[in-house]
């Protein structure tokens, strides 16, 4: 098992997420530790560019093994499809909205313990008996209200009255913190830390959705979205390594023929 951070050299969600997906492919690979992605490529209003390609035959072989596609784990830490990103439709309608749903998403099955935006936007750890913190809007607000400190733009996931349990596999959450970070020039970074990640059912849709989380972050703070960084302790292949075979040739074919095209 290599000890060695890995960094892939692309910037782009895409290739950078192929780049380690087929890092984990190579002979003798079963994990990964501490991977660090690290996204710049975005267009003028802050989407992340991505490769039609890649994503498309990923979510095939998602939809083959009857997992969730990169656009719903994606939703999971930030609702893209409530959002509207004209300037008068900002945080507060997006909040109001979801809430309007909440009962709906938790009664599904694999929400059973949690979602990611639920707990930034309604915090509130077990038995407590105040109202849920919603720690995105403390993040806009004290940035507004000039409190650039670095640790106080950070938004919590894990909960130890929750989370803290013997189970040997517990599902959620794999996102524990998210960091708003700003940079020169009117920039926002925003980090998101993994203790453990599956590069198949999940590393992509996670990617887009921290990038679409700092989208609207950066917006509500009146900066630029810049760069995403995503850092894995542990990044697992997940499946048996022949049943993925087929989406590594492809995964394979597809950067060689973006490389021709450039």
């Amino acid at each position: 098992m290599p000890s060695n951070v890995f960094i892939p050299t692309s910037h782009n969600l895409s290739i950078a997420w192929a780049e380690v997906f087929l890092r984990l492919m190579e002979r003798g690979m079963a994990e990964l530790t501490d991977v660090i992605v690290t996204v710049t490529d975005f267009d003028e209003q802050g989407v992340a560019k991505e490769a039609p390609a890649i994503r498309g035959r990923l979510d095939q072989e998602l939809t083959v093994q009857s997992k969730q596609s990169c656009h719903t784990v994606g939703n999971t830490i930030f609702p893209q499809n409530l959002w509207n990103s004209a300037p008068k439709d900002g945080a507060q309608r997006l909040y109001k909205r979801y809430t309007k749903i909440w009962s709906s998403v938790a009664r599904c099955q694999a929400n059973r313990r949690g979602v990611y935006f639920q707990r930034l936007i309604a915090y509130a750890p077990k038995n407590y008996t105040g109202k849920p913190i919603n720690q995105l809007q403390h993040v806009i607000d004290t940035y507004h209200q000039g409190n650039h400190r670095r640790s106080a733009l950070q938004a919590a996931v894990f909960d130890p009255t929750r989370d803290h349990s013997d189970s040997r596999r517990l599902g959620f959450p794999c996102l524990q913190q998210g960091g708003f970070t700003p940079v020169d020039n009117g920039g926002l970074r925003i980090t998101g830390i993994y203790p453990m990640q599956y590069v198949i059912k999940r590393a992509y849709g996670n990617y887009l959705g921290l990038c679409r989380l700092g989208r609207i972050m950066a917006a509500q703070m009146g900066l630029s979205l810049v760069e995403m960084r995503c850092i894995a302790t542990t990044m697992r292949r997940g499946e048996r390594k022949t049943s993925l075979q087929g989406l590594a040739t492809d995964v394979q074919q597809i950067l060689a023929n973006l490389q021709g095209d450039a």
